[in-house]
Formats: structure tokens, C-alpha cells, sequence
């Protein structure tokens, strides 16, 4: 199996990024690089995709285990080496879960599960950095 997709340049420093599949994701830089900042950074895309792929991992495990929640939320920061070319040397990943009655245990095994087995991205995301995970429960 492979994915392909394909970038266009939309002037100055923006960037069209789509396959066949899905719509289109905008990137662009920060003023500060010459952008106008009207798209993702591709650095934080690669974190939003680190968020995205646990995200599914969670919540399809968390289906199949009849686990109810009201709401579900990751928080991804990633810090960034001084030296070019930057990459993220730490990343935290923060899994926040809302409801009235949450199961923890469960939502932990969920999380373990994409942590230690199922998420590719963060397999990834291990070749080059140290990836620290979190959970918080907001029970209501």
C-alpha cells in the first residue's frame, strides 16, 4: 500500500497539498518567512498528523469497547532543534478526555494501545524524537 500526493505552488510561499481522496490542505510560512500564514505550517501539520492518527487509534478502540465520552480533545507541542535543519529532537503529546462518567481505565487502554501498537505516526515520530504522552480526565 502506498499514498501519493500532490503539491502545487500557489505563489509566494504558499502551497496547495491534495490527493485523490480528500480535499485539498493549505501551507503556507509565517510573515516572519515570507508568507502571509494563510495555510499550515508543515512542521505543525506534522503534528497535527501525529494528533490525527492517535486520535482514530483512540476512538475506534474506545467504539469497540461500548466507551461513552463527551468530548475528546489532544494537545500536540513539539520542540525544535537549534541547529538546521530543524527538526522536533521532543514532542508531548497530551490526550485530554471529557465526561460525567468516564471510564479511565479503559480510556487509558485506548490511548496504550495507539501509543504502543496501532499509530504509525508516532512510530514515526520515534525515529527522531522523544515522544512523551499524557492523560487528563475531565470528569463534569
Amino acid at each position: 500500500m502506498a499514498d501519493k500526493i500532490t503539491t502545487h505552488w500557489r505563489g509566494n510561499m504558499t502551497f496547495e497539498s491534495d490527493n485523490p481522496r480528500w480535499p485539498s490542505i493549505m501551507m503556507d510560512a509565517s510573515e516572519e518567512f515570507g508568507g502571509t500564514g494563510s495555510g499550515m505550517a508543515p512542521k505543525a501539520m506534522m503534528l497535527s498528523s501525529l494528533a490525527g492518527c492517535s486520535g482514530l487509534d483512540v476512538i475506534s478502540t474506545l467504539d469497540k469497547m461500548k466507551v461513552k465520552i463527551d468530548d475528546f480533545k489532544i494537545e500536540v507541542s513539539g520542540e525544535l532543534t537549534d541547529e538546521h535543519p530543524k527538526i522536533y529532537h521532543t514532542v508531548n503529546v497530551d490526550y485530554h478526555f471529557y465526561g460525567s462518567d468516564l471510564n479511565e481505565k479503559k480510556c487509558e487502554r485506548a490511548v496504550n494501545l495507539s501509543v504502543e501498537k496501532y499509530c504509525g505516526v508516532m512510530e514515526m515520530f520515534r525515529q527522531f524524537a522523544t515522544v512523551k504522552t499524557k492523560i487528563h480526565f475531565h470528569n463534569k
